[in-house]
Parts: C-alpha cells; sequence; structure tokens
C-alpha cells in the first residue's frame, strides 16, 4: 500500500475538521470538528505505522492513547456545553465568550457605588 493514500485523506480529514473549528458556531459542532482533526491524526499514526513496519507498533499503541484522549475530552466537552447551556440557554462559540465574571449585561448595569451618594449629600 502507498503511504499517499492514507496521507492524503488524512490531510483532506485534518482540513475538514479545522474549517470546522474556525466557522462553526455551534459549540457541539467544533467538538465534531475537534474529533475530525483526532481521528485524522490516528490514520496518519497508523499509516506510518504499517509504511516503517515497526516491530513494537508504536503508532499503534500511541493511537490507542490518542482514542483514549478523545473519548475524556469529548465527555468532559459535552459535559461543559450542556451545563452552558443550561445556564444560558445556547450554545453558540460568540455568545460565550463573555462567560467571565463582571462583563456580562449584568455588570453594566450595576449602581453607584456608596461613597459618592454620601460625599454628595
Amino acid at each position: 500500500m502507498h503511504l499517499a493514500y492514507p496521507a492524503v485523506l488524512a490531510a483532506l480529514l485534518f482540513c475538514v475538521g479545522l474549517y470546522g473549528v474556525l466557522a462553526r458556531r455551534n459549540a457541539i459542532l467544533v467538538l465534531m470538528s475537534v474529533e475530525l482533526m483526532l481521528n485524522a491524526v490516528n490514520l496518519n499514526l497508523v499509516a506510518f505505522d504499517v509504511w516503517l513496519r515497526d516491530t513494537l507498533h508504536a503508532g499503534q499503541a500511541l493511537t490507542l492513547f490518542t482514542i483514549a484522549i478523545a473519548a475524556a475530552e469529548i465527555g468532559i466537552g459535552l459535559a461543559i456545553v450542556l451545563m452552558v447551556y443550561r445556564n444560558r440557554g445556547t450554545s453558540d462559540v460568540d455568545k460565550l465568550r463573555d462567560t467571565a465574571e463582571g462583563h456580562g449585561p449584568e455588570a453594566e448595569t450595576t449602581e453607584a457605588p456608596a461613597h459618592t451618594t454620601e460625599a454628595a449629600a
């Protein structure tokens, strides 16, 4: 088997995943795009392992490790997305940029500090 076929397929998968991360607004679709990118890396690892005929099969072992990391990443990512959706009512990535305390619309409508009103009286 030629190395070019899986390498080109992995490059295409990685590019589709990169486009999904950069262009999508929905957090779940962004997580799916990250998974596509990780699968492209896994495909490259296995393809190069077969091409180099490694006796230890280090590429396949690293692929199993990457799959385990990806499973943990998607589990934690989905839990975060569900909690954000419950609290905010949306999973739009653009609307989640102001999640730090004090930067939301509630912080802009706060009352004046007490020491300024006392000094004026």
